[in-house]
């Protein structure tokens, strides 16, 4: 009478991973480094995605506070390459186009060089120009005074001088430097405040701004607006801005160059997508060279172990149990590092994020995309030394040893 076959016992999910735990736990130092270059590709995704979606976000939120609804018009080149100039009434007739709420202009006064006091060398010009101010300025582009007060109605008639955030820098002057002096082509003008940082206009950053009429006053300003800026209903930007050329300058609307500082934005949003996508490149061949180190690991864990699969053979083991004990090996290996990568890479990004005083943005995504390419790696690179464990008989591997 022929006996009946005996029926392998069935391993359960708590019994894999305890198994596939066992070869962890007896090689720590080399489960720890192949896990921890799985963690580095992870680490590298995570934080290279996490910082470019802080950044997007960071300009999302710049461009919410700021509006998108800011165009600024300038002088072009006339037909034989010449610089243009823009009519002198040419804000007045931007400010009757029924969409624009607001309109300001700046000046650039040629020629004029700024200096800390009267020792400095003239070719040491640090750079900054020079630029008459409309008093709606500051409400039209956007702009808040660090220290000191904005020009009005008074000041703009004498002597007195704003700087831009950068401009400040250049010379010396902070906060505390307000009701000091500087020189101003030839003259001296008092300075009454510092603007912090205006991000849609940074030509003002390294400006000093003086009063219209102090500019035709005491630095022979023609009158002429170099810069305007104008703020229209959202609605209607686009339609703004097809006729902002033909109203600025009528006889010669060539001549003109109207743009939208907001859309530097956008193209930085544009170029950090891109640059994204060169970084997770590199990630990925972090990743890769982590899913080497754990096929590395597993074969020669295989090798070493071979008693042990000879002896579990002969105590009844299935080719499929063995094939299941690494392969489930692999995976918690991966796993493992996966997860270090994930935490790890979301650390990077808040740190970077908080440094850079930006809202930290990890996807969701990219934390289970990142856990599921390490199993997906942990799979495949287990596959091969699981399978080679399997068909290793129990008579070879017990000879083996």
């Amino acid at each position: 009478m022929t006996r009946p076959r005996p029926t392998p016992a069935r391993m359960r999910p708590g019994d894999i991973l305890r198994v596939g735990g066992v070869g962890l736990r007896t090689r720590p130092m080399r489960a720890f480094l192949s896990a921890l270059g799985i963690a580095i590709g992870i680490a590298a995704m995570v934080s290279v995605v996490g910082i470019s979606a802080s950044s997007r976000a960071e300009i999302d939120r710049t461009l919410a506070a700021l509006g998108t609804n800011l165009l600024t018009v300038a002088p072009g080149n006339t037909l034989f390459g010449a610089d243009a100039k823009l009519p002198a009434d040419s804000v007045a007739m931007i400010g009757r186009v029924g969409p624009v709420r607001q309109v300001a202009a700046t000046g650039l006064v040629p020629d004029t060089s700024v200096y800390r006091n009267d020792r400095i060398p003239s070719a040491e010009t640090g750079g900054i120009g020079v630029r008459a101010a409309e008093l709606d300025l500051l409400d039209t582009v956007g702009a808040t005074v660090a220290a000191g007060t904005w020009l009005n109605a008074a000041t703009e008639q004498y002597p007195a001088v704003v700087l831009g955030a950068d401009a400040a820098k250049r010379l010396g002057i902070g906060s505390a430097g307000v009701d000091v002096q500087v020189l101003l082509g030839g003259r001296w003008f008092t300075v009454i405040g510092v603007l912090d940082p205006v991000q849609l206009a940074p030509e003002i950053d390294s400006s000093a701004l003086v009063g219209w009429p102090a500019a035709q006053t005491y630095l022979g300003f023609d009158g002429h607006p170099t810069t305007v800026y104008t703020r229209s209903v959202e609605s209607a930007v686009e339609s703004v801005r097809s006729v902002l050329a033909a109203t600025a300058n009528p006889a010669a609307p060539h001549e003109v160059k109207v743009s939208r500082p907001s859309d530097a934005l956008a193209a930085q949003q544009a170029a950090d997508a891109a640059f994204t996508g060169l970084l997770l490149g590199i990630g990925a061949v972090a990743l890769l060279v982590g899913g080497v180190g754990v096929a590395n690991t597993m074969v020669i864990s295989v090798l070493e172990r071979r008693a042990e699969i000879g002896l579990r053979r002969s105590l009844g083991a299935t080719r499929g149990q063995v094939r299941t004990q690494f392969l489930a090996e692999s995976l918690l290996l991966s796993a493992l590092g996966g997860t270090a990568g994930v935490l790890l890479g979301i650390v990077v990004t808040t740190g970077y994020a908080l440094t850079q005083a930006w809202p930290a943005v990890v996807p969701a995504w990219v934390s289970g995309g990142g856990i599921a390419a390490t199993l997906l790696i942990g799979a495949v690179a287990g596959l091969y030394p699981a399978v080679r464990a399997a068909r290793l008989a129990p008579t070879e591997a017990l000879a083996a040893t």
